[in-house]
This record gives C-alpha cells, sequence and structure tokens, in this order.
C-alpha cells in the first residue's frame, strides 16, 4: 500500500512540475509525514532530494527549450539560497520546532491555493528598481519556507517571476526549476541530515516522478491551464488542513522541547 502511495504521490508531483514548474514539492511533505508516519529529521531533507532531483529532470529540456530567465533567476535566486541556508541552520540548531515546522508549511500550503486560484490581472508594470526589491524580498522569503520544511517553493517564483518580472509563463516555470533546484540543493547541505533510513522510499518516489514528468511534458499544451489550477488549488486545502492538524498534535511535545532549547542560538 505504501509503495502505491509513494509512487502515486510521485507521479502527481512529476507532473505538476512539468505543467507548471511549481506546486509538487508542497505534496510531499503530508506524503511522508501524515501518509506514512515519517518524522520530520527524515521527512524534510528526502523531501528536498526528492524536490531536487525532479526539478533538475525538469530543468534540463526547459534549459534545451531555451526556457531560462538568467538575469531574473539570479534576482530571486540568489536571496533564495541565502533563505535556505539560514532556515535549514535555524531547523538543525533546534530553534524552529516541529510544530512550527508544519505549521509554517500550512500556512504556506493555503497561501498557494490562494495563488492558484486568484485571476490574473491587468496591471501597471512595476518600476524596475521596485520590481527589482520585491524580487529579493520574495526570493528571502521561499528560501527560508525550503530550508525549514522542505519545499521547492515554485508556488510563490512562478507568480513574482510573472507578475514582477513580466515574464511569459513557459519562460517563469522554467526560470522556477533553476531557482527551485539551487535552493533545494543549499538547504539539504544545510540540514546536514542524509536521510539514510528512509532511502528505500526515494526509488517508487522517482519512479512515479519520472512517470509524472513524462505525462506533463505531453498533456502541457493539452490541459486547460485553469482546470488544473483549480484540481491543485484543491489538494492544497486538504495538504493544509491535514498538516496544521498534524501540528497541533505534535504541538505539546514541541513546547516541551522548546523549553529544554530555549537558550540556545544557532551556530554560524
Amino acid at each position: 500500500m505504501s509503495v502505491l502511495l509513494l509512487l502515486g504521490g510521485g507521479v502527481l508531483i512529476g507532473a505538476l512540475l512539468a505543467l507548471l514548474g511549481a506546486g509538487g514539492s508542497i505534496l510531499l511533505l503530508p506524503l511522508l509525514v501524515t501518509g506514512l508516519a515519517l518524522p520530520l529529521r527524515e521527512a524534510v531533507p528526502l523531501s528536498l532530494l526528492v524536490v531536487l532531483i525532479l526539478a533538475l529532470a525538469n530543468l534540463i529540456p526547459a534549459l534545451q527549450q531555451r526556457r531560462v530567465a538568467w538575469r531574473p533567476a539570479l534576482w530571486l535566486g540568489i536571496p533564495a539560497l541565502a533563505g535556505s541556508w539560514v532556515g535549514a541552520g535555524w531547523v538543525r540548531n533546534g530553534v524552529i520546532a516541529p510544530s512550527m515546522q508544519l505549521m509554517l508549511f500550512a500556512l504556506a500550503a493555503l497561501a498557494a491555493a490562494w495563488l492558484m486560484l486568484r485571476q490574473p490581472q491587468a496591471s501597471a508594470p512595476a518600476r524596475q528598481r521596485e520590481g527589482r526589491i520585491q524580487l529579493l524580498v520574495q526570493g528571502l522569503g521561499v528560501g527560508l519556507l525550503t530550508g525549514i520544511a522542505g519545499v521547492g517553493g515554485g508556488f510563490a517564483i512562478v507568480p513574482a517571476l510573472v507578475l514582477l518580472a513580466r515574464l511569459p509563463m513557459t519562460l517563469a516555470s522554467g526560470t522556477s526549476l533553476l531557482v527551485i533546484s539551487a535552493s533545494s540543493l543549499m538547504a539539504l547541505v544545510r540540514h546536514g541530515h542524509w536521510p539514510a533510513a528512509s532511502l528505500p522510499l526515494l526509488l517508487p518516489l522517482l519512479l512515479g516522478g519520472g512517470i509524472g514528468i513524462l505525462l506533463g511534458q505531453r498533456w502541457v499544451s493539452r490541459v486547460s491551464e485553469r482546470r488544473l489550477r483549480q484540481g491543485f488549488a484543491a489538494l492544497l486545502l486538504v495538504s493544509a488542513i491535514t498538516t496544521g492538524l498534524e501540528a497541533l498534535q505534535a504541538q505539546p511535545q514541541s513546547t516541551e522541547a522548546g523549553l529544554r532549547i530555549s537558550t540556545r542560538w544557532p551556530e554560524a
């Protein structure tokens, strides 16, 4: 049963990354924590590893098709790398309790659902300097979320590239894959924990992810983006609710742990 769950989750994650350049990874943590009862210490690095591999697999054809905008990728990616390093360091040093990790993830899933349902609106182009500052801030926030909760953050990266960098959707999705790959690698290194105990789960996830990538690349010109976003938003709402309940259940244990580590400060 768990193998089928992992295969199905991998297919969904790979397809969403191929279709939207975003979204797949934010469904992975609930699958590992709620569906397979994996502890966060194992689930977050494993999630980062899966996100990294699948994002790279999607990035290769995006580079071949020249669907990566390098300058916006730098403006968004450099602060994302810094945020990933800091966020993962907080988790590594016990500054962020497990219940807080789960709650931040649930809030991110709600924000992602809202962004997916939001109708694009015509607006005046942001001035170049303002757009760059907003990209820097957005990149830092996404990087922190990647380091803390093990998600790629494409659900926030793609809208930022479309609205602030004025990129078309196809270019934004390819650029998002580059930022996701780099920030996931940075967070995985900073966590300093190789998920050896849960590596057997990697094979069915990647197998399903490979199938999902192939399906997504075939469907990309056939599936209505509006329908896809609506369905994905519904999945995100379910993900947010289940993860929020997990966070509330973990609260008492996290509070006791927090009392023991409250005087600690992250190492350099």
